[in-house]
């Protein structure tokens, strides 16, 4: 299918019958990291990814900080007044206050990049310094390498895109292990699908 058939098919099936210019640039950018990256070309995987970056980004298909704020500052103090308030109980340290060079390492981009360890991990395997400047994984070409590459080779959570899209196997529930558990696995699982079916016309 062309881009033109992917995106009359997405809008209707995702976006609500209408798709904004920066949900294309987001969903384009996407499309491009992955068409630039050497390797097979399982479509389902594709689709996992940008149902992914919809979750991740309450459908902007934009890079986005943590909480949706427009500054660090303000997610920095969002996240703080949760924390105060037993709202992230599961949180045991305070991740988003800056560090001594006053930099920020709370979530950010299309999938949420989160603590300073995975900023250097993502650094090496892209070859993008974000440790000397987190905020590169806003930009969108940064952002969409990070997804790309962090989904492919299961730098987020140990899990990878292989572990569930396979020539045996296609779990559109469990490949949610590969950012963030089971969280909304049912949620992004049938978002998959929807972009599986604007990419190739199929329903598998």
């Amino acid at each position: 299918m062309t881009r033109r058939d992917f995106f009359d098919s997405i809008r209707k099936s995702a976006f609500g019958g209408r798709i904004g210019q920066r949900q294309v640039e987001g969903c384009e950018a996407i499309l491009d990291a992955w068409e630039a990256r050497p390797g097979g070309r399982d479509p389902r995987r594709l689709a996992y990814m940008l149902a992914t970056a919809f979750h991740e980004t309450a459908a902007t298909m934009q890079p986005v900080r943590e909480t949706l704020a427009e500054s660090d500052a303000s997610a920095a103090a969002r996240l703080e007044h949760a924390w105060r308030a037993g709202r992230l109980g599961a949180v045991a340290t305070p991740y988003w206050r800056a560090d001594a060079e006053g930099k920020y390492w709370f979530g950010r981009g299309l999938v949420q990049l989160t603590h300073k360890a995975n900023y250097e991990r993502m650094s090496r395997a892209t070859g993008i310094d974000l440790v000397a400047d987190p905020a590169r994984a806003m930009g969108m070409a940064t952002a969409a390498a990070i997804l790309v590459t962090g989904m492919e080779e299961g730098l987020f959570t140990g899990r990878r895109l292989g572990d569930y899209f396979s020539a045996g196997r296609s779990d559109w529930t469990n490949a949610r292990r590969i950012v963030n558990g089971l969280d909304r696995a049912g949620q992004v699982a049938a978002l998959g699908r929807a972009f599986h079916r604007a990419l190739t016309g199929t329903t598998r």
